[in-house]
């Protein structure tokens, strides 16, 4: 893999910053994953406003035009021979020694990864729900931001395992649905929509949002609130959205069915999904 560093290509195995860069030593910085479709990038002004809400919140300094931004994620991307990928963007707060800072931060340093993932055309295998034990953390400052601040979703994807086929879903401390390790949760009750608010701490997911904009084009109502788990585990149906894997059914919640895995909401936002991709093209 090669990785682009503060404007160099370079292989993973070479790929340096600072030991005592604030994004390592205090989780100060933050990243954006995406999707790139036959070498287009989707979503990318989405992503580019999230990212330059927590910079700001941060305090870290952008110093990179969007359009260098983007150029880099090109590169990177090409410079791996790549058409359909994942792409991971970080910016770290930089080095600035041991100890907290007060200034912000004036020097960070940028990073693109990028790795292959195949063309997504069929309907996905459903997933199953495991609810972690422990609670979603609250979110950082007035809200989450995608930081390097992970520890929460490390110790719940410790505890749910390594099968692919299993999400765990996070759950507030007063018992309302939350957010799952990397996605966002929706259901389906009586052809009505329904999704947690952010005021629960969940992170303004990018396929979330869009998701939201799907369903609202075709006239289906989108409920956000706070919402206990007895009023997800009634659901007709349910899925989980993120940049990588779109919209992905769920088929049970810990131990429970739902009505369906592949209910009618599911299929049509998924369709919807696909669609905006090929039109990408």
């Amino acid at each position: 893999m090669l990785v682009y560093v503060n404007g160099a290509i370079v292989p993973v195995e070479e790929a340096r910053i600072s030991a005592v860069d604030h994004g390592f030593l205090y989780g100060v910085g933050l990243f954006e994953t995406m999707r790139v479709y036959n070498r287009q990038l989707f979503l990318w002004e989405r992503h580019l406003a999230r990212l330059k809400r927590g910079l700001e919140a941060l305090r870290i300094r952008l110093s990179w035009t969007d359009q260098e931004l983007r150029r880099a994620v090109e590169q990177t991307v090409d410079a791996n021979g790549l058409r359909d990928a994942y792409v991971r963007l970080d910016i770290t707060a930089g080095a600035e020694g041991l100890g907290l800072t007060a200034e912000g931060y004036a020097h960070p340093s940028l990073l693109v990864f990028v790795k292959p993932v195949p063309p997504l055309s069929e309907p996905p295998a459903p997933k199953r729900l495991q609810v972690v034990s422990f609670p979603r953390q609250t979110a950082e400052g007035n809200q989450r931001h995608k930081s390097h601040m992970f520890v929460n979703n490390v110790l719940a994807k410790l505890e749910v395992g390594s099968d692919t086929g299993v999400e765990g879903l996070f759950l507030t401390k007063e018992g309302f649905v939350c957010e799952g390790i990397v996605s966002n949760i929706f259901w389906a009750k009586n052809n009505r929509l329904f999704t947690p608010s952010l005021a629960t701490g969940i992170l303004a997911g990018i396929t979330r949002s869009f998701v939201i904009d799907l369903a609202a084009a075709q006239q289906l109502e989108v409920c956000e609130g706070e919402f206990l788990l007895d009023e997800l585990l009634s659901a007709d149906e349910a899925f989980l959205t993120n940049s990588i894997q779109e919209i992905v059914p769920v088929s049970h919640i810990n131990q429970s069915p739902l009505p369906s895995s592949w209910g009618l909401i599911t299929r049509r936002l998924w369709q919807a999904y696909r669609q905006a991709v090929e039109l990408l093209g």
